[in-house]
């Protein structure tokens, strides 16, 4: 599947009545998606949890939902920093660029107010657009990071204090989200990757949203299989939106 892409212009002065109309091409482009199927499955032989499979609450449902979930998050999170494919049949790649990319190198804090700060100016400086929502996907210890940095007396401790508390989910215009799947750097193993980025940046394609099919298994002595599956894939559309932030971990 493919996502189209449209650039930025900027509009012309008129010098005269009656002149011709300009004529500005406006850039475009194209993102390619591939998807894959993703899967899950589990036996049960006990009929009072057969009964059970019907209710979305039971336990089985939770944790089915749950693997189609983080399966889609590892998908949009390997989007973001992963290799883009751009052109009419999608065959050019597009890594993320350095630019965007805060250095990995003698890495030895974590995520700290000055970093988040630089992911904004990044962002403004490229002129992404302040009305888009903008967010931050990090771990756990980025929060206590944020919250060792900052002093007591500073203004902003109440904010980060708040945020780790769940009391609130901004900081400095990012929305935070919380995952533990984030990867570490291949090069500086104690360097997680966290990213900013807008809500545009990237872009889930669904080819077949997650199905669920209860079935009896013969050649399993008549246990009760329950089956999820479903086909999604993920890219990345502009990389200016994207800010690739290591933090450092002991």
């Amino acid at each position: 599947a493919y996502f189209e892409q449209v650039g930025s212009v900027t509009a012309q002065v008129r010098t005269s009545r009656h002149s011709s109309t300009p004529q500005i091409d406006t850039p475009h482009a194209r993102r390619r998606v591939s998807l894959a199927d993703y899967e899950w499955a589990d036996l049960i032989d006990d009929a009072d949890k057969v009964r059970m499979l019907i209710d979305p609450t039971s336990s089985y449902a939770k944790a089915a939902a749950a693997a189609m979930g983080r399966a889609m998050d590892d998908v949009i999170i390997t989007a973001l920093g992963g290799t883009a494919y751009s052109g009419e049949t999608g065959a050019t790649s597009v890594a993320l660029p350095s630019t965007q990319k805060f250095a990995t190198s003698n890495q030895s804090d974590g995520l700290t107010i000055a970093k988040l700060l630089d992911a904004k100016k990044k962002m403004d400086i490229a002129d992404v657009d302040p009305s888009l929502p903008r967010y931050v996907v990090c771990g756990a210890t980025q929060i206590s990071d944020l919250l060792n940095t900052t002093e007591v007396k500073n203004s902003d401790f109440n904010t980060v204090k708040a945020l780790a508390q769940g009391q609130v989910d901004s900081f400095l215009g990012f929305k935070f989200i919380m995952s533990n799947r984030l990867s570490f750097d291949a090069s500086n193993t104690d360097d997680r990757l966290v990213f900013a980025f807008t809500k545009d940046a990237i872009k889930l394609a669904i080819g077949k949203d997650v199905t669920a099919r209860i079935d009896e298994r013969a050649d399993k002595s008549y246990s009760t299989q329950v089956y999820y599956c479903m086909s999604i894939g993920a890219t990345r559309i502009e990389e200016e939106k994207v800010v690739q932030i290591p933090c450092h971990e002991a």
